[in-house]
């Protein structure tokens, strides 16, 4: 974790912010949107009394609050004063980029009342945020920037957390007599995978049970595939983590999800945590009573 950061984004509307905002979000920032500026002191002081919840603060402060904006500056001040400097990022975009966007979405702009067409609404909302601008800490400019290139740019600046953290990953164990899990993101078949159901003793233990772990690992496929396996997942996160993706589930099957996808999924588990990433475990049809196996005749 680093220090306390409050940061405050502000901008032209349409230059994405509520993107931004989300991306904090995701980072696990504390997120305010549309926050009238003479409560930000207020939200300092809420702030002292859940530490741990708004120990990180991203708030959205623009146009969208009328005259009340001109309070801005004043308050960023004011609580710097106090104790809790503010970082200001401002999103900025061509006025060209912003007609096209607002033409695309067909929402109104927040001045669009005063202003007859939506470019005269654009500069005269930029004469407004003129100042602010002068006294942020970042500008962005999003004129040509894909959302995934947005988000490099803020992750980067403003992680609170290894990058590696921000994307949580489930990892799941299942039956596919049961179903596959609907949240399933990537599913993996493990039902090539020497079977203990078979093997009397072992029939009522589970995989997180180590004769259970014991007899799947045995297999020889056993060592390639969670090899394998662990060499995609080590490409692919970051890919996700890269599109911005905040949560991703991995779901690894067996025919009653008690014994041999119970065993990869822990690896799985073992080697995510090793690699510094957020991991959440759960054995779906761990508790399903095996079915007896039918005596030959």
């Amino acid at each position: 974790m680093k220090h306390k950061r409050w940061v405050l984004i502000t901008g032209m509307s349409g230059a994405g912010k509520t993107l931004v905002s989300h991306i904090f979000e995701d980072l696990g920032y504390f997120c305010v949107d549309n926050l009238p500026p003479r409560l930000l002191p207020m939200l300092v002081e809420l702030s002292k009394e859940h530490p741990q919840q708004m120990q990180h603060v991203a708030l959205v402060i623009d146009t969208r609050c009328g005259e009340m904006f001109a309070e801005t500056l004043p308050n960023v001040r004011r609580v710097a004063e106090q104790g809790v400097p503010i970082q200001i990022l401002f999103l900025d975009c061509s006025d060209e980029m912003l007609v096209q966007r607002f033409k695309e979405t067909r929402r109104k702009h927040p001045l669009f009342r005063e202003h007859p067409t939506i470019l005269q609404s654009i500069r005269a909302e930029r004469a407004l945020l003129e100042e602010v601008r002068a006294n942020a800490d970042r500008v962005v400019d999003t004129s040509l920037l894909l959302p995934h290139e947005i988000r490099a740019i803020i992750e980067t600046e403003y992680a609170i957390m290894e990058r590696t953290a921000g994307i949580a990953v489930n990892v799941v164990s299942f039956g596919f007599k049961y179903g596959i899990p609907p949240e399933a993101d990537l599913v993996f078949d493990v039902r090539f995978l020497a079977n203990p159901h078979y093997i009397s003793y072992l029939r009522p233990l589970d995989g997180r049970d180590a004769p259970i772990r014991d007899y799947v690992l045995a297999d020889p496929l056993a060592g390639d595939f969670i090899r394998k396996l662990q060499e995609l997942i080590e490409f692919t996160l970051p890919q996700y983590i890269r599109e911005g993706k905040a949560y991703l589930t991995i779901a690894i099957g067996c025919t009653g999800g008690r014994h041999r996808s119970v065993v990869i999924a822990e690896q799985v588990v073992q080697f995510l945590r090793e690699k510094g990433y957020r991991v959440n475990v759960q054995h779906r049809d761990v508790r399903r009573q095996p079915q007896p196996v039918p005596e030959a005749e």
